[in-house]
């Protein structure tokens, strides 16, 4: 252990004058003492280097917690955006799903009423029972009819009328050509678009066969003067046609009283059709 500081004074005491026996110098006597003062130890001060160090440290650690902090500032805004953009995103899902859903209802009322059987038109005899027959189809003569108000190719109009059950009309009668005649005048919107029958020659040109394969009869054809013509020129729908006119339309928008209203068409033109298919009991 380190002494203490030592401190020296000079203390100067005068003697005080008297008589004495002995005579003496007329100067003043000193007397000297020593006196030792022990200096209070002052407490050792910190040096400069670990004061730097402690304000260092301090800030070390109030910088990582700023950078915590920030971190995790971040990371809940980052987990907000993805949970506003999720939602968002079921949102049009559920959207998408309502519409789709209700698409499909409307489709499934059209189809359902589409098919609902209802009472036909009575035949002219009044005694005989009305038969029942899906909706849209014509009764006539034993069989039924259904006029398409869509437009098709002649193909496509065949495999329409085999998916309600049917093929395109053969005209096997006089009658039944008055009859379709009549109907065919009454739905035409314009005199263009008439009405495809099941007659074509597309297997051989001028071989005229029904869809039943039956040949037509030369002695019950209903052509329109100049008809059949196999035109190849420029046609309405397309430009110039190939191929001909193989396939068979009928329409007359006033009627006809001759009943000659058949023409060969481009089979691609788009027309609308006749189905038939036999009447149910």
């Amino acid at each position: 252990m380190p002494e203490a500081e030592v401190l020296y004074s000079d203390i100067k005491f005068k003697k005080a004058r008297g008589k004495t026996d002995v005579a003496t110098p007329s100067t003043d006597e000193h007397t000297y003492s020593e006196v030792k003062t022990s200096k209070a130890q002052r407490p050792a001060e910190q040096p400069a280097s670990n004061r730097r160090s402690g304000v260092t440290s301090e800030r070390v650690a109030l910088l990582v917690l700023s950078v915590l902090l920030a971190a995790a500032v971040t990371a809940l805004g980052v987990t907000l955006y993805e949970n506003t953009q999720t939602k968002k995103s079921l949102q049009k899902s559920l959207q998408k799903l309502q519409d789709e859903a209700k698409n499909l209802t409307e489709i499934l009322s059209k189809t359902k009423a589409y098919k609902v059987e209802q009472p036909c038109q009575p035949p002219s005899v009044r005694e005989q029972t009305c038969p029942r027959c899906e909706n849209g189809w014509e009764p006539h003569g034993g069989k039924l009819y259904f006029f398409s108000s869509f437009t098709l190719s002649w193909n496509e109009s065949r495999r329409q009328c085999k998916s309600m059950g049917g093929d395109l009309v053969v005209i096997n009668s006089r009658e039944e050509q008055r009859f379709l005649v009549s109907k065919v005048s009454e739905k035409m919107e314009t005199d263009e678009v008439k009405f495809w029958i099941g007659l074509t020659d597309s297997e051989e040109e001028s071989e005229w066969l029904w869809v039943d394969n039956t040949r037509l009869n030369a002695s019950l054809t209903f052509w329109r003067k100049g008809e059949p013509d196999n035109w190849k020129g420029p046609d309405p729908d397309r430009k110039t046609n190939p191929d001909g006119e193989d396939c068979v339309r009928m329409g007359e928008k006033n009627g006809k009283n001759d009943l000659q209203i058949w023409l060969d068409k481009f089979c691609k033109s788009r027309q609308k059709s006749i189905c038939e298919k036999p009447e149910k009991a």
